[in-house]
C-alpha cells in the first residue's frame, strides 16, 4: 500500500514554505528522504534530468507527485517487510525479543507494560520460544 496523495502533498508542502509551486533539487533530496527514500546522487541526477525539462533547477508538485508516485509503485514489499524487522532487530538475532520491543516502544513514547509487550510477542510466536522470527 502507498502514501496518499495528500501524504505525498504534505511533504511536498513542508519543503515549499513560501508556496511558490516548486522545490528545489537540496529540498526534492529532503521530501523524498521524509516519505521513506533515501535516493542517492546519480538517481537523483536522473530524476532531475528527466523532470527538469526546462532546466529551471526545480521540481513543480505535479511532477514530484508523479516521481513519488512511481517510487511508492516500484517497492517491494517484502524488502519493505525486512527493513521494518531491522528496525526492531537492532541485535542482529533475526528475532524480536522482549527486550527489543521495549526498546522500540521506549523510542515511539509508547507506555506499555512488559506483559502488554510480551502478549504481542506471543500473538506471533510460532514456534513458542518467547521471540518473533523473521520470515
Amino acid at each position: 500500500d502507498h502514501a496518499s496523495s495528500s501524504e505525498i502533498k504534505e511533504a511536498f508542502d513542508l519543503f515549499d514554505t513560501e508556496k511558490r509551486g516548486y522545490i528545489d533539487y537540496h529540498e526534492l533530496k529532503v521530501a523524498m528522504r521524509a516519505l521513506g527514500f533515501d535516493v542517492k546522487k546519480p538517481e537523483l541526477v536522473k530524476i532531475i534530468q528527466e523532470y527538469d525539462r526546462n532546466e529551471s533547477e526545480r521540481i513543480e508538485y505535479a511532477d514530484f507527485l508523479e516521481i513519488m508516485t512511481q517510487k511508492y509503485l516500484e517497492r517491494d514489499p517484502e524488502e519493505e517487510i525486512l527493513k521494518a524487522f531491522q528496525l526492531f532487530d537492532d541485535d542482529g538475532t533475526n528475532k524480536i525479543s522482549l527486550k527489543n520491543l521495549r526498546r522500540v516502544a521506549r523510542e515511539l513514547g509508547e507506555n506499555l507494560t512488559d506483559d502488554e509487550l510480551q502478549a504481542m510477542i506471543d500473538e506471533f510466536d510460532t514456534d513458542e520460544d518467547g521471540t518473533r522470527r523473521v520470515v
